[in-house]
């Protein structure tokens, strides 16, 4: 069994040395523990770093590309390397790295396809109660979307089976977190979390350059997860909205026509047409949506069977 930690970087020369200090090169459960980077475009010696500590394997992106590509690079290049569990954390040493052993445990034990590990949010010093209050909601969107029971969604430290690596793919391009948890919930991938200690902060945050740009990412991930994995509830619902608003308001001018009033009231009439009409509207584009998210979710499961044969040609077993 091979277990590949993978670190997606960027521009990371002064944290990576303690990250990957902190890294296991034995883990139970495991004949082969090895270690690789994503160097996203770096500026700096983030790869000098990493060749330094003794690092595997190194990949690069030629510029930046963000950390969900970085992540997905990492997760393919795991695949190829012929990993059998991958596990993914931060640079900046924010997650312990002794929890790595219980953090795969539930892979190992049969239990679990994939492992999110809990941070103690609410006892974190250096989170803002404003960033608390946006990792609680986006775990709650998550929960709602995917009918998973994952605490903390946002957090990066996870381990994953090869087969759940060859069957997800991620959309979104700010992060991977939240959307993975949603294609397994969807995908009936089997998923759990753990708790995990956190470490001291060594950097800000890359994600959260500002509150209100965190709000406005936060909102926009949010509304696109709704949009790609509940498209029809989401259209209906704001549909159904607008439709409920025309008929009340084309019912108020009936009942007022029906006693001689309605004349003064024409501008009432238009607006109830034009609000029937966008609510008829949107929820025929909810049903379109619906479709193309059902033949999205057949072109992801494709794309896993064909993931899943090429490693094998390349292992020799077919």
């Amino acid at each position: 069994m091979k277990l590949i930690i993978q670190i997606p970087c960027y521009n990371e020369s002064e944290t990576l040395a303690v990250a990957l200090a902190a890294l296991p090169r034995a883990v139970p459960g495991f004949s082969r523990v090895e270690w690789l980077i994503i160097d996203d475009g770096s500026l700096d010696q983030t790869a000098e770093v990493a060749r330094a500590a003794g690092v595997d394997h190194i990949v690069r992106h030629v510029g930046n590309k963000g950390l969900a590509r970085a992540f997905m690079t990492g997760v393919a290049a795991c695949l190829r390397l012929g990993a059998d569990v991958i596990v993914n954390t931060d640079a900046d040493n924010q997650y312990n790295a002794s929890d790595i052993p219980a953090l795969v445990r539930p892979i190992l034990d049969g239990r679990a396809d994939i492992v999110v590990g809990a941070r103690p949010i609410a006892s974190i010093e250096h989170f803002s109660p404003l960033k608390k209050f946006f990792q609680n909601l986006g775990s709650w969107v998550v929960r709602i979307a995917s009918h998973t029971d994952i605490p903390d969604a946002p957090s990066g430290f996870r381990a994953m089976s090869r087969a759940a690596a060859e069957k997800l793919f991620v959309y979104n391009e700010y992060t991977y977190t939240l959307e993975q948890i949603i294609q397994a919930g969807q995908q009936h991938i089997s998923i759990m979390s753990v708790p995990i200690r956190v470490n001291d902060d060594l950097r800000p945050s890359r994600l959260v350059k500002s509150i209100p740009s965190y709000i406005r990412r936060s909102i926009a991930v949010i509304v696109r997860i709704f949009m790609i994995y509940r498209p029809f509830r989401f259209f209906a619902t704001i549909g159904g909205l607008l439709f409920a608003a025309g008929f009340f308001i084309g019912l108020r001018f009936f009942l007022l026509w029906l006693v001689g009033q309605g004349a003064g009231h024409v501008q009432s009439l238009i607006l109830a047409s034009v609000l029937l009409g966008m609510g008829f509207q949107t929820i025929l584009i909810g049903f379109l949506a619906d479709l193309m998210a059902t033949n999205r979710k057949l072109i992801e499961d494709l794309r896993g069977k064909v993931i899943a044969q090429g490693a094998r040609r390349d292992d020799g077993s077919l």
